[in-house]
């Protein structure tokens, strides 16, 4: 142990293990080089490492170490010192505190804590505070410090620093991420090597291209030569055609069943492997189609088949919390740690909190975005109150970071030039390069339904009265505008109705969604009423469709799930109307509203892009702000000073604010397997509990919002179990409809989906 140590292990047969501090020291930095070289920060990413854990050459940090496998030792205090501030002082010290050198300090002090804001707290911290300076006095005095001490400061200058300082929180973001994934692997490599020996080795980009192209010549040989489906080839060839063009923006504009999942992975891979990117990731709104679109990929359809792969289990990785844990392995979930497999396949959530958060498990998977094709799904769906950030990052990764991004939508939103009214005016992105050729002439061409829009123009129709039309049609499909209205709208149907909303959990939703689709193939009688999360990526396939009035882009989502497959003779039918109640307050209510504005400026309302246009500009006037979190005050107007407020901005941004929702364990059994969720709950009362438990809780969760749940847990509806809210009585939940408040049929709150 001549050499200090970075940490400890306790072999089987009792004896410590010790890693020395440099070989860690040496082996981080060299690993968080290789890591940064993509983006050209090799330099920094080393310097960053040697430096970040140079305060455990401090005597209380090896005295603390030693305490840790010596049993005589016991009886000493055994408080973890600090250590992460010594480096982060060093590097400020080296660059005489000139502002660059704040990029450096963000990195070595947060890699453990995050990155946090650096006035007033790491600049009072590195700066002032008396015990982080005697901390460094005394690792500068110590001669095996000394070698990390003097190695070679970067010289490269950050890539966006003169062009767009804009994008320098981006840049600091990826090179801390290169840090803290190094440290984490290495740690890994030496504490646990049976676990990190099952990281990588996946398939190529190229072998998967290989069994894309297999997959769809084999597909193309199997299905019907129906016009539709030659659409969906022309589709494909498209996106083949335009992969050859340089990485950038793109957008793939395809109505509703036109086949765009396939054909944006073949436009993924092809572009990728052309263009020496890394990996594919597919950002997706809802965590309840997720699992179709893995499903897509891994088989080529969202049913499992065993004659039928695409690209199998073992190069996809799922990053979501409703992950089935038995089809989750060690390997995919060391994957979804830090992103480096070929391709992810997550939520949009997920997607942005990483990008803009600020704790080290968020930020570690950063480094693997850069040089990746990042497929947004329902690109329609991002919050227009923080469109602001949004549009900026996803502009930095594509001009800094060698990233590709795909807008993938049947209803794209203006992204580009100004966007919004004064005082709301926002700057979109650039340079969007359009896949499809013609898009109101594919349009037209899969136009499959009648849009009937009278109904939403006249007044307001009665439940009863809807209630009764509805009834009058064999399969039939209404979509309201909030859980309440899915309820009232519910009871008053004929029995054997299905009900649909967020009110139900998981694991039934998806039941009632493969009930419902089983009927329709069989050509029997169903009637579904649905939240609006129905619309999204839901393959499913009704002759007939009511919406209650919405934004264009949710009519035309509702349309997607109306004549899919054009199988009917004629059109399907699309009847927009004017339900009882108004739409919810906030964005769902201005996006109606832009769509009455069409309705009484236009003669007639079309799904085509013409119209999208003048729906998304009519929307954007009424959003009040597109910078929700103020990105702009807290990471760019200090940019150039290096003065960024991360935590504060990380705090602030929420794409779904869970500080007002909480999430409640339900009792369901599961109708096919009669697994009952109790069993669950039940672990961990006995303290049972595994991960695998935790996984499969989430498919048993219902989400309220947080003064909905102090109520329920007042009335005794719900208790504690542990950290969770859990069902206590039989009536909160009732198979078919959901959570409800007293068992008669009585809800509260006005919620969306």
């Amino acid at each position: 142990m001549a050499d200090a140590v970075a940490r400890v292990q306790l072999r089987t047969d009792g004896q410590p293990l010790w890693q020395a501090l440099s070989e860690h020291l040496e082996a981080v930095a060299t690993m968080a080089a290789a890591f940064a070289e993509p983006f050209g920060a090799s330099d920094w990413a080393r310097y960053v490492g040697m430096l970040h854990d140079l305060g455990k050459y401090h005597p209380e940090w090896q005295s603390y170490l030693r305490r840790q496998v010596l049993p005589e030792a016991h009886l000493e205090s055994s408080k973890r010192p600090r250590h992460s501030g010594v480096g982060a002082i060093a590097a400020l010290e080296r660059f005489k505190h000139h502002r660059p050198a704040r990029i450096l300090a963000y990195c070595i002090a947060g890699h453990h804590s995050g990155l946090t804001d650096w006035h007033p707290d790491l600049e009072h911290r590195l700066t002032i505070e008396e015990r982080e300076q005697v901390l460094y006095r005394t690792v500068c005095g110590l001669p095996q410090a000394q070698q990390f001490l003097s190695c070679p400061a970067p010289q490269s200058k950050p890539s966006p620093w003169q062009k767009s300082p804009e994008q320098l929180h981006l840049w600091v973001r990826m090179l801390f991420s290169c840090l803290v994934d190094s440290d984490a692997l290495d740690s890994e490599r030496f504490v646990q090597p049976d676990v990190a020996a099952q990281r990588g080795s996946y398939p190529s980009l190229d072998v998967l291209r290989s069994r894309y192209n297999t997959f769809i010549e084999q597909l193309e040989r199997s299905v019907q030569p129906t016009p539709l489906n030659e659409l969906r080839r022309q589709v494909r060839l498209q996106c083949i055609e335009n992969a050859a063009h340089p990485p950038g923006f793109f957008s793939l504009v395809v109505p509703t069943g036109g086949g765009k999942t396939l054909a944006s992975i073949g436009f993924a891979l092809e572009h990728a492997v052309r263009h020496g990117l890394r990996r594919v990731i597919v950002a997706i709104p809802y965590t309840s189609i997720i699992e179709q679109t893995a499903a897509v990929l891994r088989y080529g359809t969202d049913t499992p088949s065993p004659s039928m792969e695409l690209f199998g289990s073992e190069a996809i990785v799922e990053h979501h919390s409703n992950l089935d844990p038995e089809e989750e392995t060690l390997r995919s979930r060391l994957a979804a740690e830090n992103w480096d497999a070929p391709i992810i396949v997550t939520t949009t959530v997920q997607l942005f909190e990483s990008l803009f958060g600020c704790r080290p498990s968020q930020l570690r998977k950063l480094h693997n975005i850069a040089q990746s094709v990042i497929i947004l799904d329902e690109a329609q769906l991002l919050p227009p109150e923080h469109l602001r950030p949004l549009l900026s990052v996803l502009q930095g990764l594509v001009d800094y970071f060698g990233c590709t991004v795909l807008l993938m939508t049947a209803t794209l939103p203006v992204l580009e030039g100004t966007i919004g009214s004064p005082p709301a005016v926002l700057q979109g992105i650039s340079g969007v390069r359009a896949i499809i050729e013609n898009p109101s002439e594919l349009a037209q061409k899969l136009d499959r339904v009648e849009l009937v829009v009278d109904r939403a123009r006249g007044d307001r129709l009665t439940w009863e009265e809807l209630a009764r039309e509805l009834g009058g049609y064999e399969q039939v499909l209404c979509i309201v505008n909030s859980r309440k209205d899915c309820r009232d709208l519910h009871r008053l149907m004929p029995e054997g109705t299905f009900h649909l909303s967020s009110l139900q959990c998981g694991q039934e939703r998806s039941w009632i969604i493969q009930q419902v689709k089983e009927r329709l193939r069989r050509g029997e009688p169903v009637r579904l009423v649905s939240t609006q999360l129905i619309e999204a990526g839901v393959d499913i396939d009704f002759p007939v469709v009511y919406r209650a009035i919405a934004g264009l882009d949710s009519i035309a989502q509702a349309a997607g799930r109306c004549n899919r497959e054009q199988r009917l003779q004629g059109k399907g039918k699309v009847v927009v109307f004017n339900p009882p109640t108004h739409v919810p307050a906030g964005v769902l209510r201005k996006a109606a509203d832009a769509t009455a504005e069409l309705l009484r400026t236009r003669s007639e309302l079309r799904l085509d892009p013409e119209f999208y246009v003048d729906y998304f500009n009519a929307y954007y006037r009424r959003i009040n702000t597109f910078d929700a979190a103020n990105f702009q005050e807290r990471l760019v107007n200090g940019a150039e000073d290096f003065s960024f407020a991360f935590r504060s901005f990380a705090d602030e941004f929420r794409i779904v604010d869970e500080r007002v929702r909480e999430s409640v364990v339900v009792w369901y059994t599961d109708p096919v397997t009669g697994f009952d969720s109790r069993t669950l709950i039940e672990e961990i009362h006995r303290g049972r509990d595994t991960y695998k438990t935790w996984r499969m809780l989430q498919r048993y969760v219902v989400t309220l919002y947080r003064n909905e749940v102090e109520q329920l847990a007042r009335s005794g509806y719900i208790e504690r179990c542990g950290s969770l809210w859990v069902q206590a009585v039989k009536q909160l939940y009732i198979p078919g409809v959901g959570v409800q408040f007293d068992g008669q049929g009585s809800w509260f709150g006005d919620f969306v989906v």
